[in-house]
């Protein structure tokens, strides 16, 4: 009996006991500064003082004192402004695994006032506001894929690119309104010394999650310059209407032994495998712990530090399939504090087994037990393109049969709808988004191949003009459907990774834009910005409510290679009474029998105009062959 009051005292006081401790703290004044470090009873801390970054030898030593359980303090007299520092538990110095500000590589954490790193007017930085999930279009991107070809740029392939006016110009002509930025924290696979030299990673190898990478910065040595130009970025993005989502990469880290996790703090971030080896969920080399009371914590307050510190408007976890529920729902729970619109999304698969059972992990199959956290729907994506374990095998763009009800499915936004059968969806056998706002409808990203290369590799000897028209029909599909909208940067540039699957250290003239495609296929460009513009003006394709979807989608019979659906009854409260979107993959032309009436075309074979393009009368509609037609009345 006292065991199990002491076991319950106990559960009621750990999250209070969990949330008194500091990973690492710096509380600086002129006088003296004050270090905390969270590390193993019975660790002897050493905390190193330097002038630089980089090189020379520590100008104070000192031995950290246990303060508190797991808890060391160290307090240094005199004015330590501009200095760096670095913890040492016995296995190697680094920078502390919360360090906010660091040196060029990010091996010292440095002491700064990020008051000064602020820039004018970021008080009075506002989110841009979008009333639902829905209502986002996200435009995945590399700030160096972005802006390093790209002649008139004046800071390529740094942050400062996304404040130029031909960058804003051009996101805002096309008109997305939500920027996925890949990993942007520091990260250990690009040396900021050479940075003169071409040097190229998607960053998905974590060093620093807390402080934004060096390389993207005009000076990796200044600690502030990066702080300072990354929140200039923000600020000019937001002005343009912009939101900002961070690419989070909690699932691992760069390596083990290095890593500051486990210099710091042994084996307790990371998950182990019954035999003792480490588990690999992410494919790396490693899995962090997330069930871990001090790796939740550290996701909390890394989560809340972006989004006070930085003005983050949302997060992309990298292979949430490796974090834990209830950790993936006491985020959302703690970003809903703080503002609710903040949105969250990520894979839902891991990369390889973990050391948790799938039903306690952030899978794509447990999205129902995750409210408002969504998932990239592979489904929507593969039935279109083919899988993406195999580029040479095709979807319904290339003929393949029986895709139609995984697009249904998609369509729909990953809910249950009486239409659809899930014994024919591929990869899920039932719904697994109670919200279409749980969806990321999306047909390629920067971890595949882009949507033309997947054509020209599906499809042997495929034309120009055929890969425009079937690569036009794929982002009508992603565009139109209740999900969220998700497009890799570049596809509206008919970009080319000259076939490349995974370009994640492929040098520039691999993974770089090509601006002069703006001009040369600037069909592809007009039809991708009309796209988005439809979506925006017309609430029927974005109803944000599972229910608002079965009440008003209707799927109409088709022909094989062929999918077609009405929005029905002024759906979302449209302007438009009926919508039918008429999705035709097949080469030859697809008839639909449609309910009878005067309709107005505003898409068909390659164009968008609201105002319309001509008229249908009766009951039949006719799709061209490889295209989309839009109509209504």
């Amino acid at each position: 009996m006292k065991k199990l009051i002491f076991a319950g005292l106990l559960s009621m006081l750990l999250p209070n006991m969990i949330a008194a401790q500091a990973f690492q703290e710096m509380t600086y004044t002129p006088q003296a500064t004050t270090f905390k470090l969270f590390a193993p009873d019975n660790a002897k801390v050493t905390l190193r003082i330097y002038q630089q970054g980089k090189d020379g030898k520590a100008i104070k030593t000192v031995k950290m004192q246990k303060t508190g359980k797991e808890q060391f303090t160290a307090t240094v007299k005199g004015d330590l402004m501009g200095k760096f520092y670095t913890f040492d538990v016995g296995r190697g110095e680094c920078a502390g695994v919360f360090a906010k500000a660091v040196g060029v590589n990010g091996k010292r954490a440095a002491i700064i006032d990020m008051k000064q790193t602020n820039p004018e007017h970021w008080c009075c930085d506002k989110r841009p506001v979008t009333k639902s999930p829905a209502d986002l279009v996200i435009y995945e991107m590399h700030h160096r894929d972005f802006s390093i070809n790209r002649a008139d740029a004046k800071y390529p392939g740094k942050f400062m690119a996304l404040t130029e006016p031909w960058a804003i110009e051009h996101l805002k002509q096309l008109g997305v309104n939500a920027i996925h930025i890949l990993p942007s924290y520091d990260y250990g696979s690009v040396d900021e010394t050479r940075l003169n030299q071409p040097q190229y990673n998607w960053g998905y190898d974590p060093v620093n999650y807390n402080v934004p990478e060096g390389g993207y910065s005009t000076n990796p040595y200044q600690p502030e310059v990066r702080i300072r130009e990354f929140k200039q970025m923000v600020q000019a993005l937001h002005q343009a209407g912009i939101r900002v989502i961070l690419d989070v990469v909690y699932n691992h880290t760069y390596d083990i032994e290095h890593s500051n996790f486990q210099r710091t703090y042994p084996d307790y971030f990371y998950r182990k495998t019954a035999d003792g080896q480490y588990s690999n969920g992410s494919g790396c080399g490693n899995e962090t712990a997330s069930d871990q009371p001090m790796m939740r914590k550290f996701m909390l307050e890394s989560v809340k530090y972006w989004i006070k510190e930085y003005h983050i408007d949302g997060f992309r976890f990298d292979l949430m399939g490796v974090h834990d529920i209830e950790t993936m729902n006491q985020i959302r729970q703690m970003v809903n504090n703080i503002d609710p619109t903040i949105y969250i999304y990520g894979e839902g698969w891991s990369a390889g087994s973990c050391a948790l059972p799938n039903e306690q992990l952030g899978m794509k199959a447990n999205i129902v037990q995750m409210p408002s956290i969504a998932a990239f729907s592979d489904e929507i994506r593969d039935a279109l393109r083919g899988p993406f374990s195999d580029d040479t095998k095709g979807g319904f763009l290339a003929g393949e049969p029986n895709c139609e009800e995984s697009i249904k499915y998609g369509i729909v936004g990953a809910i249950q709808h009486p239409q659809v059968d899930m014994s024919k969806v591929n990869y899920s056998q039932t719904p697994w988004a109670l919200e279409p706002t749980q969806m990321i409808s999306y047909v390629s990203c920067h971890d595949d191949m882009c949507l033309a290369d997947r054509l020209r590799a599906s499809i042997p000897d495929i034309a120009d003009d055929e890969l425009i028209r079937l690569d036009l029909l794929a982002q009508t599909t992603v565009f139109t459907s209740q999900g969220i909208p998700f497009i890799l940067s570049g596809e509206e540039l008919l970009r080319s990774k000259k076939g490349v699957h995974n370009s994640f250290e492929s040098p520039d003239s691999i993974n770089q834009l090509d601006w002069s495609n703006k001009a040369k296929y600037s069909q592809v460009f007009e039809y991708y910005k009309n796209l988005i513009q439809l979506r925006k003006n017309h609430p029927a394709f974005r109803l944000g409510n599972a229910d608002l979807v079965r009440k008003h989608l209707e799927f109409i019979n088709a022909p094989e290679g062929t999918v077609a659906y009405r929005l029905k009854n002024y759906a979302g409260r449209d302007d438009w009474r009926d919508i039918i979107v008429i999705l035709n993959a097949s080469k030859s032309s697809a008839e639909i029998t449609i309910p009878e009436g005067n309709y107005t075309i505003v898409c068909c074979d390659g164009i968008i105009n609201e105002q319309g393009l001509g008229s249908l009368k009766g009951d039949k509609a006719i799709a061209d062959p490889q295209s989309a037609i839009i109509i209504h009345n």
